[in-house]
């Protein structure tokens, strides 16, 4: 530690640290316009210049690093002086059309002016014009107001992963500017409007419609991916009119994803419903609730539920603990174990489905292997975190089937077909246990053991993992949608306990781990299990059948093969006409609720705005209809109510061993890969339709060596066929796809009815 003195005041820092820091930790407000603590030092605003005794000039706070004995100003009248003139310089040319400016009354540059500028200016001559820039369907751009403090630039360089803005031209031509016809696409963009100190970056579908004082903030946790990112929904008249990031270090830091903050834009979609709804001759007619239980309760009725597992009951993943519980106990009541929420895997273990460690923790690994991940769209905020440690660390390695990690240093980068994940893994394995006295018991995988042979990316790895002191592998939550994801995550297992590792799986949903904790997936139940089996009703809860579900064909049959089939969800689509009764549920900013993220953080939330319409939040839909089918223990009056017999559920063992090792058939054919879209992950997300304004995304991406093995030129048309359906799409080169496999946009309305097979053909239209 060193001492300083600030305004007089004597402190102790620890060295190399700057003094714009200093006065931030103690209290002492420095004006600033480019720092930001997250963002590397550019100090070119020049408005943090503070007087330091025995230095001629004034020096930036934010780049000047403190030093034994340092005797620091930032109140003296040289200071103030030397900050009204970088004021005076940076309003010449910035227009006086404040009152137009959708950054009025949050406005840095406002609050800075009335603090540290002159009353009036001394400036006569005509100012400079900057001309706007389209760089996508999200921001939209006044740059006559820009003070080139370069907070977009570096943010989207340095935490978004690509350098889609830079500054162009000297002096007084200075401007922001995009690359020629290119909008600005990282999964992480919106965050720029929330660094920019002025109106210059603002968000366009909030423009022009509300201002900042007329707006009331109430803090929730976003449903759309498992991270539980702290954000801030701002309401107007009942209406969430944006949503902002809320500072949590250890989660979501300050920043937020897109489609956490342009979400709120499918809330009140034109498909969301109002009122229950009954089938009548194809026909959806609007019933009251009272009618909607009645019926309900007169179908469940007549079905013998002395008989077991006779209704079949499967929820989203993004389904709040509360709604969990309630489906499970009302399960209970009737008779039936068939419960799940995994509506995508084809795996179904239900050890170590966490992060294993703590969200901040990542980068404190010396070494970190992650297998089967796209993880700039699987978890955008989850990837910066793994971004900024390969580019600091060096230690990184992936293998993965799509390259979305283009732009970032990794050690060792595999990109082959998901069948062959295993492969490399026991590769690993065999590596390590050459190092490693460790022993395997299961005769299964010795005998694979024997047949791989290491490749020289594999030893790479495994010298990489053995050489380092805190080692961490982490399994993508794509793993779980192959046919061979348990083989994958046992030999993984077995990789990180004979290393001593971390081990962990980065779930894909809100509340993936809260319900796996819940014990909602029962034994060897799982929803191809339910689905699979005839039964007499089925209840399906927050989720749409064609798009949320791997097999559109196998969910439509089975609800087609059921006497009753009732849906509880916030939007009605085409993809509901095989149900008789569907219930008004509340999205998450309606109603009160709890998610357990990834690393098992326990988050409450209440609703920021009122119901919409008739609809009712689900905790209270599956409350009373459990009252109304006469079902004992659901006299609940509130969701914390609920939480609190939820938590009880906790307490019971719910690890299974994952120990059977059952090598599976490859089958001949292209593999087919499921990218979805960060914008494209859920209900919400798939209606917000400034998300979606972006380029085209209705082709598929094949490797070019793989089109010219199978005649293909790019643009042309061809037919993909699964086990599901047929489509006609567009086809285009890609070299980040692997080889002998045809990427497709999964859950998007051209390719939905393929299901998630892993295996398709493809020939030419």
């Amino acid at each position: 530690m060193i001492k300083i003195k600030i305004d007089g005041k004597t402190l102790e820092v620890k060295p190399k640290t700057s003094i714009i820091e200093v006065a931030d930790k103690v209290g002492i407000d420095i004006p600033r316009f480019c720092y930001h603590k997250k963002l590397s030092v550019a100090a070119n605003c020049r408005m943090c210049l503070v007087e330091i005794k025995n230095f001629a000039k004034p020096l930036p706070a934010c780049a000047t690093q403190v030093m034994e004995g340092m005797e620091i100003s930032t109140k003296s009248k040289f200071t103030k002086d030397t900050q009204k003139s970088v004021m005076e310089f940076l309003l010449i040319n910035h227009p006086l059309d404040c009152p137009i400016c959708d950054q009025g009354g949050e406005c840095d540059l406002q609050d800075t002016a009335v603090a540290y500028g002159a009353s009036k200016t001394r400036y006569t001559e005509e100012k400079r014009v900057v001309f706007d820039k389209n760089i996508g369907p999200l921001i939209s751009t006044d740059l006559t107001r820009c003070i080139q403090c370069t907070r977009c630039v570096r943010f989207l360089k340095e935490v978004g992963g690509m350098a889609e803005l830079g500054l162009i031209g000297r002096g007084e031509h200075a401007e922001i500017s995009a690359y020629v016809d290119k909008s600005v696409e990282s999964e992480l963009s919106g965050n720029i409007i929330d660094l920019c100190p002025v109106g210059a970056l603002t968000s366009k579908p909030f423009r022009y419609s509300a201002r900042s004082w007329e707006l009331s903030r109430r803090s929730t946790i976003s449903s759309h991916d498992s991270l539980g990112s702290n954000i801030e929904a701002h309401v107007k008249d009942d209406i969430v009119k944006r949503v902002i990031p809320k500072e949590n270090e250890s989660i979501n830091e300050c920043w937020i994803s897109d489609r956490d903050r342009f979400s709120y834009e499918g809330l009140n979609h034109k498909d969301r419903i109002t009122l229950p709804l009954k089938r009548v001759k194809n026909q959806w007619k609007e019933i009251d609730w009272e009618e909607a239980y009645e019926l309900i309760e007169k179908n469940i009725k007549n079905i013998d539920i002395k008989k077991s597992d006779q209704i079949g009951i499967v929820c989203s993943p993004q389904s709040t603990l509360e709604e969990g519980f309630l489906l499970k106990k009302i399960a209970k009541e009737l008779n039936t174990s068939h419960i799940d929420y995994r509506l995508l895997e084809k795996s179904f273990s239900k050890n170590n489905n966490w992060l294993g460690c703590k969200i901040d923790e990542i980068e404190s690994h010396d070494a970190i292997l992650v297998v089967g991940s796209n993880l700039k769209h699987d978890q955008p905020l989850l990837a910066h975190r793994f971004r900024r440690y390969a580019n600091k660390k060096k230690n990184f390695s992936i293998i993965t089937s799509y390259d979305d990690f283009h732009s970032t240093h990794c050690l060792e980068k595999i990109i082959v077909n998901p069948s062959a994940y295993i492969n490399y893994l026991l590769m690993i394995l065999k590596q390590v246990q050459l190092n490693t006295k460790y022993k395997i018991n299961s005769q299964e995988i010795k005998n694979a053991l024997k047949i791989v042979k290491p490749s020289n990316e594999a030893k790479k790895i495994t010298q990489n993992l053995l050489s380092s002191k805190s080692r961490a592998i982490f399994l993508g939550h794509q793993i779980l949608h192959l046919d061979d994801g348990d083989n994958i995550k046992l030999i993984a297992m077995h990789i990180a306990q004979a290393i001593e590792a971390t081990f962990g799986l980065i779930p894909g949903y809100a509340n993936s781990v809260g319900l796996n904790e819940l014990n909602l997936n029962s034994d060897n139940i799982s929803t191809d299990k339910i689905l699979s089996q005839k039964k007499e009703a089925h209840i399906m809860m927050n989720f749409d059948p064609s798009y949320d579900y791997h097999s559109p064909k196998k969910i439509n049959a089975a609800l087609k093969n059921a006497k009753f089939n009732l849906a509880i969800s916030p939007y009605i689509s085409d993809s509901f006409k095989g149900f008789d009764v569907v219930l008004p549920m509340t999205p998450f900013t309606e109603t009160s609720g709890t998610y357990i993220n990834m690393e098992k953080r326990i988050q409450s939330f209440s609703a920021v705005t009122p119901p919409f319409g008739q609809s009712r939040p689900g905790w209270k839909i599956l409350r009373v209809l459990a009252n109304f089918l006469q079902l004992e223990g659901f006299l609940y009056d509130s969701s914390e109510e609920v939480k609190a017999d939820a938590m009880i559920e906790f307490d019971k063992k719910n690890e299974d061993n994952l120990k059977v090792f059952k090598p599976s058939k490859i089958r001949s054919g292209l593999e087919i890969l499921n990218l979805i879209k960060a914008n494209d992950s859920d209900m919400i997300v798939r209606r917000a339709a400034s998300l979606h304004k972006n380029k085209d995304q209705s082709c598929c991406l094949i490797n070019p060596t793989t089109m010219l093995k199978e005649g293909l030129i790019d643009g042309q048309k061809i037919r993909i066929s699964s086990s599901e359906a047929e489509v006609l799409i567009n086809v285009k080169a890609d070299e980040n796809v692997c080889l002998d496999a045809v990427a497709i946009f999964g859950k998007k309305d051209e390719t939905a009815f393929l299901g998630m097979d892993n295996k398709v053909k493809i020939k030419k239209a």
